[in-house]
């Protein structure tokens, strides 16, 4: 027993000195990155998002975590908008660089996530979430091609998915985008791509990013969409990472160190290291002021665990934007969940802390986008 103890503790001392030696980020490289060589998948089929099974979300499905509704809140409204969804990465495995989509754990994730997300707005006229090929959460942490090549593959399938949507919602209808994590990367990409410049973009009632950096100077201007500074602005992005104090975003900022804002900078490890400020815009205040109290909280979202039920949860949590490193600090959040990530990263509940002020921060902004349109 002495023996086999004395050889665990070298064990561990090994392996912090190892952690000593490569630094966190190449340790959490080494240990999170795929173990296989990259599988070059087949593009989908082009008719691909014409089947309900590619779909977390549509309103035609008969099971959608889109619509869920915590207990005594019912529909509030019946908006004109149609949302697309892109949820952020689910699948943790080792064994694909690429999330099969039909991988049991990663499905089941993704559709608590939309749950969490895309039921912040369920009053509108219609929410779609796809399934698509994720990349893995250890290609973020990989600083190689295989990374680059996951992420493309992720991107193809969630650029069919939007096509799909446009083309199935009616031609002249509003649209909402939403983008977490890496649904927010891929997001900011296909904006740039399929929205800019064409008449889809004056259709745009906002954008909503949350759980990874955007850039203001290096992502808004290729988007061609400027940040929320108002609660009544339509066309503008909101965007925002949660952090409990003290808050080390060093991972996360590290996640998106391998990948080139839209006009192909690479990035910093955050504005400690020299790099952009991450875009905040306080989603309890649209964006008009960075700081906002307890009281400014209308209530966040607990979808059920082991310590709480299913609930709508008052008081909650203010939010202020961190001036010096773009966060969006939380204060004493409540227990939403165990998805709480290194650093006190709160960035899986981007949505669900700020649940009912994000439906009525959207309600605003279509009301604003409907009076602006011209009477004809």
């Amino acid at each position: 027993m002495l023996a086999g103890f004395a050889l665990l503790m070298v064990g561990l001392i090994g392996i912090e000195a190892m952690a000593l030696r490569w630094g966190w980020l190449e340790l959490e490289s080494w240990r999170m990155a795929p173990r296989v060589a990259f599988e070059a998948l087949p593009a989908l089929p082009g008719d691909a998002y014409e089947w309900p099974s590619r779909w977390i979300a549509r309103p035609d499905l008969p099971r959608d975590p889109a619509q869920y509704l915590p207990p005594g809140i019912g529909h509030e409204r019946h908006g004109r908008a149609f949302v697309f969804v892109l949820h952020p990465t689910t699948f943790m495995g080792r064994n694909h660089w690429n999330a099969p989509i039909d991988h049991a754990n990663s499905r089941m994730r993704a559709e608590l996530s939309v749950r969490s997300t895309a039921s912040v707005f369920n009053d509108e006229a219609g929410v779609y979430a796809p399934r698509y090929r994720q990349a893995a959460l250890g290609t973020f942490l990989a600083d190689r091609p295989e990374s680059q090549r996951a992420l493309a593959l992720a991107e193809g399938d969630a650029r069919m998915a939007l096509t799909a949507f446009l083309h199935t919602i009616p031609a002249a209808a509003p649209i909402v985008l939403v983008g977490h994590g890496q649904g927010a990367l891929i997001l900011m990409r296909l904006i740039r791509d399929m929205v800019r410049g064409t008449p889809l973009s004056a259709r745009v009632i906002a954008v909503y990013l949350a759980g990874w950096p955007v850039s203001p100077q290096h992502d808004l201007p290729v988007m061609g969409m400027s940040a929320c500074t108002r609660a009544d602005q339509a066309g503008c992005v909101m965007a925002w990472m949660s952090f409990a104090k003290p808050a080390d975003p060093r991972e996360a900022l590290a996640m998106a160190m391998h990948y080139p804002t839209l006009d192909g900078v690479l990035p910093s490890a955050g504005p400690s290291a020299g790099g952009d400020r991450p875009l905040c815009t306080n989603p309890l205040t649209g964006g008009e002021t960075p700081d906002a109290p307890v009281s400014a909280n209308l209530g966040s979202i607990a979808l059920g665990d082991e310590v709480r039920g299913q609930a709508l949860v008052r008081p909650s949590t203010g939010a202020q934007c961190d001036r010096d490193s773009g966060l969006l600090l939380i204060m004493a959040p409540p227990h939403l969940g165990d998805e709480i990530m290194p650093g006190n990263n709160y960035t899986a509940y981007d949505f669900a802390l700020f649940w009912r002020n994000l439906r009525g921060d959207i309600a605003r902004r279509e009301g604003v986008w409907l009076h602006e349109q011209p009477t004809s």
